[in-house]
């Protein structure tokens, strides 16, 4: 499995956690998808939900395709009413889970 050494860097100066209860990644959005840039995966969609009037964003989704192996990344988020949003991160299908977790 393909790792990221730019999202360790995120967990190392405490910009991505892990949240147990949600098995999921507290983080900003654009913080994991740049740490996905800077390991080669290159974007090939992105979508973005937003609310009615205000217009703020709920949710999203990144994928990026990594050409020299193949390998494909996947960000999904969502916004519980505060940031930093609950970020689930999959690489080739599989997701990228605390230590803890098993998956990685």
């Amino acid at each position: 499995m393909h790792t990221t050494g730019w999202l360790e860097t995120l967990r190392a100066r405490g910009r991505i956690t892990w949240v147990d209860r949600q098995h999921g990644w507290r983080a900003l959005p654009e913080d994991v998808v740049q740490a996905l840039c800077g390991d080669g995966f290159v974007e090939v969609k992105r979508e973005v939900t937003r609310r009615g009037g205000d217009r703020r964003p709920l949710g999203g989704l990144w994928q990026g395709l990594d050409a020299r192996t193949g390998s494909v990344a996947s960000a999904v988020w969502v916004h519980a009413g505060a940031e930093p949003a609950v970020v689930f991160i999959d690489i080739d299908g599989t997701p990228l889970e605390d230590r803890a977790g098993s998956s990685r």
